[in-house]
């Protein structure tokens, strides 16, 4: 009898321990430690860092995608590293230098393919998700056979990615139906030096930014067939030349109602297209350089933070009006935010202040700050459930 009741004892205890150690992962992120080749595993419910797993290489300008059960997170490195991480036991599932230098990545709308943007040599390579073994390359040589940098790439929906080449001006289309023999249609002549390009929420526009010249190219997912298409030849860098301390990123998703909110190329300021007619409606003056412009989650606001010399400070814009409403001031060098899913707080790290700082997105008031080494890039693992992030 007393044989059972210990065991009996030793069976409850063992359960109550599995029990404390068992968590979801709805509510983890990624905070990229890019001057340490690190990543810090952060909770959102508690504002709190689980933990960090250093080995990933060289980080800047390191982007991480998540798994569907958003259980594991790939990293992107600046080498032509691609790692996988489990965020449960914290550790390096596998580790691959796939390239000599990469620029972010994409999963597939089904979960199945990795996909990675690469300058050297330029093209885009694929991955299968479950063991990071090569499944297909597309080299990106145009039709006069040079190489072009990769920008831009994004999922679309049905396992489709597009992708921009940098030199060689074009867009593509790549269906990986089948992950061994892709599917490409080249869109030539689209503009000079696409250099970053966003997918709207609903996963029907590309929009692609140029560097070398003024305006915008345009692709339509539900009519490809269709081509695209060149609109706001007036935005962009236009007659008088300014230096660009730091290249915008239109991976913001700034969008509210039919506006889409984008950070103008060297100019401090951000602009708002009118999607239904593809004109600039409004230049909203902004402290400095755009180079996230990102819209709060269920809320009429969207953040803009800046490159140097103005990126100490973060902007809130209040969309209905179009105006500048609220400036905060986190810390050196404000590199990323992220949202929690509802948006009930933002998520800034201050590089050169080695520090994350949480706001109250309500009151605009601090609710948490965290150490963290010369951080960069925030990612949560909601981003799982959205396509084009």
């Amino acid at each position: 009898m007393k044989y059972v009741s210990l065991l009996a004892v030793l069976f409850l205890l063992s359960g109550c321990v599995s029990t404390a150690t068992l968590r979801g992962t709805g509510d983890l992120g990624v905070v990229v430690e890019r001057a340490t080749g690190s990543v810090q595993i952060v909770e959102t419910s508690g504002h709190s860092i689980l933990g960090e797993i250093t080995g990933l290489g060289n980080l800047a300008h390191a982007t991480v995608v998540f798994s569907r059960d958003q259980r594991y997170a790939y990293v992107f490195g600046r080498d032509g590293g691609l790692t996988k991480v489990d965020l449960l036991t914290r550790r390096i599932v596998k580790r691959t230098i796939q390239a000599g230098d990469s620029i972010g990545g994409a999963i597939s709308s089904d979960g199945r393919i990795i996909a990675v943007a690469n300058y050297t040599p330029g093209g885009v390579k694929f991955f299968s998700s479950d063991t990071l073994e090569p499944l297909a390359e597309i080299p990106a040589i145009s039709a006069d056979g040079s190489r072009s940098k990769v920008v831009g790439l994004v999922d679309a929906s049905n396992d489709v990615f597009v992708f921009a080449l940098f030199e060689a001006g074009e867009i593509w289309l790549a269906d990986m139906h089948d992950p061994h023999h892709p599917k490409v249609t080249k869109y030539t002549n689209v503009g000079k030096q696409p250099y970053d390009s966003l997918l709207t929420p609903n996963g029907r526009w590309y929009l692609s930014g140029m560097f070398g010249e003024d305006g915008m190219a345009l692709l339509d997912l539900w009519h490809p067939e269709n081509g695209v298409k060149r609109i706001l030849g007036t935005y962009g860098r236009e007659d008088a030349k300014m230096p660009v301390y730091k290249m915008p990123h239109l991976e913001g998703w700034g969008f509210y109602d039919h506006y889409a909110f984008v950070p103008a190329v060297g100019r401090p300021e951000v602009l708002v297209i009118d999607m239904n007619t593809w004109t600039v409606v409004k230049h909203i003056p902004t402290r400095g350089q755009p180079v996230f412009v990102v819209g709060q989650p269920a809320s009429r606001r969207i953040w803009v933070n800046f490159a140097f010399p103005d990126n100490q400070y973060l902007q809130v814009i209040d969309a209905p009006e179009q105006q500048v409403i609220k400036t905060l001031e986190p810390g050196k060098g404000v590199m990323f935010l992220e949202f929690t899913p509802r948006g009930e707080n933002v998520w800034v790290s201050a590089r050169d202040s080695d520090k994350l700082v949480v706001y109250d997105t309500e009151t605009f008031e601090p609710v948490a700050e965290l150490p963290s080494v010369r951080p960069s890039g925030i990612f949560f693992t909601p981003r799982a459930n959205h396509i084009g992030w």
